[in-house]
């Protein structure tokens, strides 16, 4: 999941930057006039059955998030006792409802990361003369990442390769910049949207079924990686679309991962989510680049950890940056029915405890 490399530290610290948390963004928004979406008719859908793939422009910039309708339904969640290679974490297994969703089809990559991180749209709207609009001037209130203490590629390839060794809350912030930015709400999926989109009508280990002798015509991961991730959409997609659902990179979901949490649902569940409540751990599923055939099946289940900032040199670390989970990033998922304020505040958008930066001397000499 992760990897350590040697880290090129600058000698002065990050310019000081004031942070807004992912469980305060919420609020604001509410008590923000909302503009208007960016006009995308395919992406208009007053049911399930009027649901079309559309792509989402990134204004001022040349690129778009391609978003699969994935259809709701019923299906059973974790992992057979019998699967080669199951954890126990992975069950049991438990019988879940979900309600449709568009999911993007690729992990977000560098170029589509960066246009938040580095200000790419509004650099260009100034360079080009050009006026915000009423969702540029909610979309350039969400805060930013600080400026990062090496190259977060890691010397692997951007553009159009997964962004990646960025937090939950960083990927949570770019989903509320992004829903700030486009007019429609998006966030991460649930694991158990996840799982039920990896899955897409499958009951194997992996979407195409249980042999990972065939693993290398869908995934990226570590006998055929090259030792780095790869741009996004090279492999075979799922049988719902989704291209790297397994490999490349591991994603982060909306959940705190616990161990115990198929065990404590007895009945069918709709839409769970296990709200964060604590720092770690955080769930991410998928595999990624550096993983063997076993971490890339559809139930596994993982955990983030305090060493994914092994090499962090700030003291507090980073709220941003993980710098040693080289292979995780991330993808969108939007809801059909967006939830109301309210409930984007006690669950969907809920992230505790609160994200803030440090503050940090900046050096004069």
């Amino acid at each position: 999941m992760f990897r350590i490399r040697l880290l090129c530290v600058r000698s002065a610290a990050a310019v000081t930057a004031t942070v807004l948390s992912a469980s305060l963004a919420a609020p604001l928004f509410a008590q923000t006039a909302r503009p208007e979406p960016i006009k995308v008719p395919d992406a208009v859908a007053a049911s399930e059955a009027e649901m079309k793939p559309y792509s989402e422009p990134l204004e001022h910039t040349t690129f778009k998030l391609e978003m699969v309708p994935i259809r709701g339904g019923k299906f059973v969640m974790g992992s057979a006792a019998g699967e080669a290679e199951r954890a126990e974490d992975e069950g049991p297994q438990h019988e879940i409802q979900i309600s449709p969703f568009w999911m993007s089809k690729y992990e977000i990559t560098w170029n589509q990361y960066e246009v938040w991180g580095d200000r790419v749209d509004s650099l260009r709207r100034a360079a080009y003369n050009k006026p915000a609009t009423p969702r540029d001037k909610v979309a350039d209130s969400v805060t930013r990442p600080t400026p990062p203490y090496t190259d977060m590629s890691f010397g692997m390839g951007r553009e159009n390769n997964p962004a990646i060794c960025m937090t939950q809350h960083s990927a949570r912030m770019y989903c509320t910049w992004l829903s700030a930015k486009t007019g429609r709400y998006y966030r991460l999926p649930t694991e158990a949207e996840w799982e039920y989109a990896c899955r897409a009508g499958t009951t194997t280990a992996y979407s195409f079924g249980d042999d990972s002798a065939a693993l290398g015509d869908y995934a990226w991961y570590e006998a055929n990686s090259d030792g780095k991730y790869q741009p996004v959409g090279k492999k075979k997609h799922n049988p719902w679309g989704l291209r790297d659902m397994h490999g490349n990179v591991a994603e982060w979901v909306l959940d705190q991962y616990a161990a115990d949490t198929y065990g404590q649902r007895k009945e069918l569940v709709a839409d769970p989510l296990v709200v964060p409540l604590t720092e770690y751990p955080r769930a991410v599923r998928g595999g990624g680049w550096d993983d063997a055939t076993n971490m890339l099946r559809s139930a596994v289940r993982e955990g983030s950890n305090l060493d994914w900032k092994q090499q962090d040199p700030q003291i507090p670390q980073s709220i941003w940056y993980f710098t040693d989970a080289l292979g995780v990033g991330f993808r969108v998922v939007r809801p059909l029915t967006e939830p109301s304020d309210e409930e984007k505040t006690v669950k969907w958008d809920k992230s505790e405890p609160p994200q803030k930066d440090p503050e940090e001397g900046v050096s004069v000499e």
